[in-house]
């Protein structure tokens, strides 16, 4: 079972999330404003919060450069995992992906299917690894944030959380680089 060991220090990540919207801003972004307050809650740092139009281009764009920043480490998107004609963020980034997290899509599905029962296979959500920056691509609906946020995302960006979490390997994400193989930055 998992736990919270008390003895080791919280660590903060710093994150940034971005909303992938035609028609939101961000006074009237809910979804984004749900991750922005959950990350600080939780004691982490909102490093940015953007939106970009559901263009594949300009949301490949925007993750790409973030996922290059040094004072980035964790990107969060939410928008545009659904099967309409505008719904590109899955297709935009996991080409991008050098390492694709499955668990963490059968995972949120498991817990959206708690929650919205079948209607939850209408989601693409999904995540994976990019520059040494982990990428997570959530759902557009304020449920589906606190649902990866609250039932995933929490626990695995606190060092405390055990057996494992995302915030103890990230010093040896690039470690492949340092042998000598792999990709340079």
């Amino acid at each position: 079972m998992t736990r919270l060991d008390e003895s080791r220090s919280f660590i903060p990540v710093s994150i940034a999330v971005l909303t992938v919207s035609d028609t939101r801003s961000l006074e009237d972004d809910k979804s984004g404003a749900t991750l922005a307050g959950r990350i600080e809650e939780a004691g982490h740092v909102l490093v940015e919060r953007a939106i970009v139009t559901d263009d594949r281009d300009a949301i490949a764009a925007h993750v790409s450069d973030w996922a290059y920043r040094a004072d980035i480490e964790v990107i969060i998107t939410t928008g545009g995992t659904g099967f309409t004609g505008r719904d590109v963020t899955p297709d935009a980034l996991e080409p991008l992906f050098e390492k694709r997290m499955d668990g963490f899509s059968t995972l949120f599905h498991r817990i959206s299917y708690d929650k919205i029962g079948t209607s939850t296979i209408q989601s693409r959500a999904t995540a994976g690894l990019m520059h040494q920056t982990f990428v997570f691509v959530l759902p557009g609906s304020p449920g589906a944030c606190k649902d990866a946020w609250d039932g995933i995302l929490k626990a695995q960006l606190d060092y405390r959380h055990m057996p494992c979490n995302f915030v103890e390997i990230m010093p040896r994400l690039d470690e492949h680089l340092k042998r000598g193989g792999g990709r340079s930055a």
